[in-house]
């Protein structure tokens, strides 16, 4: 395994399992596959509604907590100092651990500044090992990275071949904050899997497109956390070590970019007031469930 060190020295796994889209049904028995595969840095989310059975796995695994290297984020509804605060610890209880390694803001939406002296305190305190955001765009990141106490360690974002986050990647390596890619392989949209530059750099090696994308990656110096549910894929995913592209290689990859998200953009009005939507559908689906135990 190779590793990057973050800005306050912590050691991070440069490749890791994202549980993004992982069922509750599937959770821990991916989980477990992945440690049994080789992975120490899992990616769970409280938007993922699986955190609870990352925790069993961890548990259930074996492996000593001070193998792993276990992140997740905070969504929008729990932003604000005291509701952070209170999330991360209802976080520890359903991951079975006293500490994080790795806490993100999940989305630069409403009281993020909030949230984020609440991610400080607990950094200072011991109960969160480093920080960080996710989906924070140059200007967001520039102005946390400015104006907080504690510069993020950490910004997750959508990256890979057909969106490759160039300018993004100049200003979070002029801030040292660590770029980590979520979705490395866009999914598989808009034909990545069977980009014809990925299958011709893949044959020279023996590769497959995935193994190529991760690889490159890699050597940008970009966190990677595939997802799979497959055993198989995961070894697969997990075998990207023992081969290095040329400079010829990383240059044709590079001219695949297209510069444009294969999901959606942060900047897009339409698409905030959908985020807007679905915090304050789950609020009230909360409320209710709530109030129907109360009664």
């Amino acid at each position: 395994m190779e590793y990057v060190t973050l800005s306050n020295g912590v050691k991070m796994p440069i490749l890791g399992y994202g549980v993004y889209q992982v069922t509750k049904d599937e959770c821990e028995r991916c989980v477990l596959d992945a440690l049994k595969a080789g992975y120490r840095s899992i990616d769970t989310a409280q938007s993922y509604f699986n955190e609870e059975e990352v925790g069993a796995a961890l548990v259930k695994s074996g492996v000593p907590r001070r193998e792993i290297f276990l992140t997740t984020k905070i969504w929008v509804e729990h932003y604000g100092y005291e509701a952070c605060k209170a999330s991360v610890e209802e976080s520890l209880r359903k991951l079975k651990t006293d500490y994080l390694d790795l806490c993100l803001l999940h989305q630069p939406f409403a009281d993020y500044y909030g949230a984020w002296r609440a991610l400080e305190e607990l950094y200072e305190a011991g109960k969160i090992k480093a920080i960080g955001v996710s989906n924070f765009y140059p200007d967001r990141l520039v102005d946390i990275a400015s104006f907080a106490r504690i510069r993020p360690m950490v910004n997750q974002v959508e990256t890979h071949p057909y969106n490759q986050q160039v300018v993004a990647k100049e200003y979070m390596d002029k801030y040292n904050v660590q770029i980590e890619a979520w979705a490395p392989f866009g999914e598989g949209r808009k034909g990545l899997f069977e980009d014809e530059t990925l299958k011709a750099i893949g044959a020279k090696y023996g590769k497959t497109t995935a193994q190529v994308m991760l690889r490159w990656h890699i050597q940008r110096g970009v966190v990677v956390i595939p997802k799979s549910t497959h055993y198989e894929r995961m070894v697969e995913n997990f075998n990207v070590f023992d081969f290095a592209l040329t400079d010829e290689d990383m240059a044709a990859i590079a001219a695949l970019d297209k510069k444009e998200s294969s999901f959606f953009s942060h900047y897009d009005p339409a698409m905030v007031e959908w985020f807007v939507k679905m915090v304050e559908e789950r609020k009230t689906n909360k409320d209710c469930r709530k109030d129907k135990k109360n009664w």
